[in-house]
């Protein structure tokens, strides 16, 4: 949003298949995002090479062309050296960039200290690799990076995204088919929550906030004033339950309790609130603390809208019917904005999308009989002789560029907590393939191979701490501890563990993790703090 105007992937699945260089960064996209890598694997046999950039030996890297072994929380340090060979071999797009960017010298001046050899030092990726990845990622004539939680989640998460931006700003690597900046959504509708003003600083359809033009049309549409003051994200909500300044709380679809970062503090804080609502299909443990619980219906039981990560709007039908008094959470919305004194009297969801395209030019040509018809169409799409969008940004290379994209220099930033000699290790955190976040909808499918939470760690680490593989350890950081099994793991690198966090009634992760967030995005920490591993006698031991 802040480079380019908008925020969601410039690219399409399609692309990924018809690409010459796929950078797949900080994400596991095998196990996380299957479909997605599906496209990639396509890619990869029409003769795409992928390079895989992450801490840990994924799966993924046995089709990659060349694996980079990153240290967790170094993203920047590893992005600016590639940046400053390419500028150094005079690699550079030179003509995109003063054609369609800004400020490239600030960016310039930024990455002169990041050698190879510097961010050798700091990232643990050899320099000739850096070399080699710099000059294949320039030279290409399309390039795609991918990435994921492995880059946001940190506290300096804004900020590694900014690098990898950068990247392409520098090679022309945007605005064209092929070549594109792909945030890979972790959740179906992921992308679709934020188009639908689920952000406190966003209107419907991307507007800014504080956008006069935005608010004058959403106001003139809801026949209403649009409140003044910008709403908090979820991690100043967090602070403001803490403070109590927020009293009441209003949780739709959502299980923080479980899967915010450092639990403890998520259930304390939660336990200030004077009146709790939780409106979800499953008991969660956030549920549990609720005053009300608004049974919903389910993926299966809606009927609407999605919008995946190229951008593409589906249409959801409902091949079941809610079970006893579930419903619609738009009808539970709807009811209950009219007993606090709205008029509302929207008939489907259907009704409420025809609002949507009037107040987003974005997805003013896409009707449900478009949808249904074309399959799902990509925004933005203006009228409705309008294709769709299949890439963004496009104006970056016509005469009519408009706002040029901007050079965000960043720099390198240690995690917020790193080893030292009370607790000797790192913890990172993800999914994996068979399960699905906090495990309310998956945690009771036990056909599925290590259906339990485990702790993977390399065999020398093992070795070193005297663990043998499915052992009980306990492990521990400054915030909380938890009990589970060692799983020794070659895919992990010496000093730093993993565990997921979908079996939290096992092993609740979350208990662990760092809460420092962001400043930015408010996005909390999850993929690195400090722990400490100790040996317990009785398996049966409770967390």
């Amino acid at each position: 949003m802040t480079v380019f105007g908008t925020g969601a992937a410039t690219g399409s699945y399609d692309e990924l298949e018809n690409t010459d260089v796929i950078l797949v960064w900080g994400s596991n996209t095998q196990e996380c995002h299957p479909i997605i890598f599906n496209h990639m694997r396509r890619g990869i046999k029409n003769g795409a090479k992928m390079v895989v950039i992450d801490p840990r030996k994924i799966d993924q890297t046995k089709l990659a062309h060349k694996y980079l072994p990153v240290r967790v929380g170094t993203d920047i340090a590893l992005a600016n050296a590639m940046g400053n060979v390419i500028i150094d071999e005079g690699l550079v797009n030179l003509k995109f960039i003063q054609h369609a960017t800004k400020e490239f010298e600030l960016y310039k001046d930024a990455v002169k200290q990041y050698t190879p050899e510097y961010a050798e030092k700091i990232t643990g990726v050899p320099a000739d690799d850096i070399r080699e990845i710099a000059r294949l990622y320039a030279t290409a004539e399309k390039a795609t990076i991918c990435w994921t939680l492995g880059i946001t989640e940190h506290h300096n998460g804004t900020e590694n995204v900014f690098s990898l931006i950068n990247l392409a700003l520098l090679t022309g690597h945007i605005g064209k088919y092929g070549s594109a900046l792909n945030p890979l959504r972790g959740q179906n509708n992921v992308q679709g929550g934020g188009d639908m003003g689920a952000l406190p600083n966003r209107l419907v359809g991307g507007w800014n906030y504080d956008d006069p033009q935005g608010r004058e049309w959403h106001q003139r549409v809801w026949g209403n004033p649009v409140p003044e003051k910008i709403g908090k994200h979820q991690t100043l909500m967090l602070d403001a339950m803490e403070k109590k300044e927020i009293k009441a709380l209003y949780v739709i679809g959502e299980n923080p309790v479980q899967s915010d970062a450092d639990g403890n503090y998520v259930q304390r804080v939660f336990n200030n609130l004077e009146f709790l609502v939780v409106q979800d299909i499953l008991m969660t443990k956030t549920a549990m603390l609720a005053d009300i619980v608004l049974p919903a219906t389910g993926w299966a039981e809606n009927d609407g809208t999605i919008t995946n990560s190229e951008r593409r709007i589906q249409r959801v039908r409902p091949a079941l019917k809610g079970p006893g008094l579930a419903r619609h959470d738009h009808v539970i919305v709807q009811d209950i904005a009219n007993k606090m004194g709205a008029s509302w009297s929207y008939q489907s969801a259907e009704e409420i999308w025809e609002e949507i395209r009037i107040l987003a030019p974005n997805f003013a040509g896409i009707t449900y009989k478009r949808i249904d018809k074309e399959g799902g169409l990509q925004w933005p799409c203006y009228d409705e002789s309008h294709p769709g969008t299949p890439y963004l940004h496009s104006r970056l290379w016509s005469d009519q560029v408009g706002m040029k994209a901007r050079f965000v220099p960043s720099h390198y930033q240690p995690p917020a907590e790193v080893p030292d000699q009370e607790y000797p290790l790192t913890l990172t955190t993800g999914r994996r393939l068979q399960f699905y976040n906090t495990g309310v909808q998956t945690r009771y499918y036990k056909k599925a191979k290590n259906a339990e939470e485990a702790l993977e760690i390399h065999p020398d680490d093992a070795a070193l701490f005297g663990f043998h593989d499915g052992e009980a350890v306990r492990v521990t950081s400054r915030r909380g501890s938890v009990v589970t099994k060692i799983r020794i793991s070659k895919k992990q690198p010496r000093g730093l563990v993993f565990m997921s966090f979908h079996f939290p009634d096992q092993a609740n992760t979350n208990l662990l993790t760092n809460h420092a967030t962001d400043p930015l995005a408010g996005t909390a920490e999850f993929k690195a703090c400090a722990v400490k591993i100790e040996k317990v006698e009785d398996e049966n031991s409770l967390s």
